[in-house]
């Protein structure tokens, strides 16, 4: 039963401190973020780190992840590739050698600093989501090359990782690596263009309830599943199989049922979870590694994102805009440095520096996008009114 009364202070907390968030001039997921620490072991310990929230909050962030697919516009996204990939490449190649920088000077070995600018080098765009929504900017250009450059900068940092996990002697096959995703986003695309829209018109008149929305949750939650199988993050998956959905007659119908399933329970879960797994237990000893690591983190991918969107042509306000979008680490960045535990590349110490530094990228990320989006806004209005 304790489960249950954590989810009613969730659920509770999380609308109250959104609607808050809002009112002070901020999107609502900021205030979602802040109630995880508020709630969690970090400062009134109501909520606590279990097995059972965690794979609740991974439904969370499939689930928003999947409706950012099913409300992407293909043509537009088909349209941002070359920008897509100038952020994506750009938002990699400066956090990466900034961090290798970072790494030598705390005197780290060769492998080390590299593990760690590629860990500064992930991104993830959960919480960017929920802030392009807020903004109106999900179907933009700017949103759409945010979505598509988060996953080259997935594939290219995960295959990056098999590389350098191979030259430290773990047991990787980087062919084998490559060969994975190939297939994942090769069969990926084929079974969203084939099969998907089949499935969907096949299940659409069974005289059950709700058969269409439960065939689009399957179709969701394998996509995600046979990502993470190949190396692949689940939340590609799922945006992968809402991008499918969103072509087919059936998107309005499906977008409207998920998002009730999704923004009452398990979205709040992801979005507080984040907060429960801060911890400030010896904070004040790594305090200004803490402190230069985070604003390393901030800047290197703002500054790498945004130039890579201004050489795709955007204004420098919405360039700053989509580099604070892809300023969040999350959950990628937190599974690379479990790895990066498990294998020795970094101490447990370093680690839990490294989980409050994602925390802090991921907490900045809502009011420093609704920031330089507004700026932008603002000043075309005012062109449109000289």
């Amino acid at each position: 039963m304790e489960l249950i009364f954590e989810l009613a202070i969730i659920l509770f907390a999380s609308k109250i401190a959104g609607d808050i968030s809002v009112k002070f001039g901020q999107p609502s997921v900021l205030g979602k973020l802040l109630v995880g620490i508020i709630f969690g072991p970090a400062v009134l310990g109501l909520v606590s780190e279990t097995k059972t929230l965690e794979e609740l909050s991974q439904i969370g962030v499939i689930l928003l992840m999947f409706i950012a697919g099913m409300e992407t516009d293909l043509d537009e996204f088909k349209r941002s590739g070359k920008a897509s990939t100038l952020v994506g490449v750009s938002g990699i190649v400066v956090p990466l050698f900034v961090g290798y920088l970072a790494g030598t000077m705390l005197k780290m070995t060769t492998i080390e600093a590299i593990f760690l600018g590629l860990l500064l080098s992930a991104t993830s765009v959960s919480i960017s989501v929920q802030a392009l929504k807020e903004l109106n900017k999900m179907q933009s250009k700017e949103g759409t090359t945010i979505l598509g450059a988060a996953v080259i900068d997935d594939v290219l940092v995960i295959i990056a990782l098999a590389f350098l996990m191979s030259m430290a002697g773990g047991d990787v096959n980087l062919s084998m690596v490559i060969i994975e995703k190939v297939l994942f986003f090769g069969g990926a695309i084929l079974v969203a263009w084939k099969v998907v829209p089949w499935v969907l018109k096949k299940f659409a008149p069974l005289k059950v309830t709700e058969s269409l929305l439960s065939s689009a949750l399957i179709i969701c939650f394998l996509f995600a599943y046979v990502a993470e199988l190949t190396g692949v993050a689940a939340i590609i998956g799922a945006y992968i199989a809402g991008v499918a959905i969103s072509v087919t007659n059936f998107k309005h119908e499906i977008v409207e049922k998920v998002e009730t399933i999704g923004y009452s329970i398990f979205v709040p879960v992801f979005f507080t979870s984040i907060g429960v797994k801060a911890s400030f237990a010896g904070l004040s000893q790594h305090l200004g590694l803490i402190i230069g690591l985070s604003i390393l983190a901030i800047l290197t991918k703002l500054i790498g994102a945004a130039a890579g969107a201004k050489m795709a042509r955007f204004s420098w306000r919405n360039s700053l805009g989509i580099g604070a979008a892809m300023v969040s680490r999350g959950e990628v960045a937190l599974i690379i440095a479990t790895i990066g535990l498990e294998t020795k590349l970094i101490s447990p110490e370093l680690f839990s520096i490294l989980v409050i530094v994602v925390l802090v990228t991921t907490l900045v990320t809502p009011p420093m996008m609704k920031y330089f989006f507004k700026q932008s806004k603002v000043r075309k209005e005012m062109k449109n009114t000289a």
